[in-house]
């Protein structure tokens, strides 16, 4: 995925998203402070608090989180 594309999901109107993987994971980003978008990388803050480096061509999808998900 584009990280214009990241970047453009972060500053229209933030919503609550989760990060889907190509090998299956997904990384829930609740606010703006659980993601930065670089050059040639996105770092996503993990559910026990630590940073996972992620490539942006192994980005498959940025799915909206359901309203009690993204409060959680």
């Amino acid at each position: 995925m584009n990280v214009e594309f990241v970047r453009k999901r972060l500053h229209d109107r933030f919503t609550p998203f989760a990060v889907r993987l190509s090998d299956g994971r997904k990384f829930d980003v609740p606010h703006l402070d659980f993601i930065a978008v670089g050059k040639h990388a996105v770092v996503v803050i993990d559910a026990d608090g630590y940073p996972v480096n992620i490539d942006p061509l192994h980005i498959v999808s940025l799915d909206d989180l359901p309203a009690a998900a993204a409060q959680n």
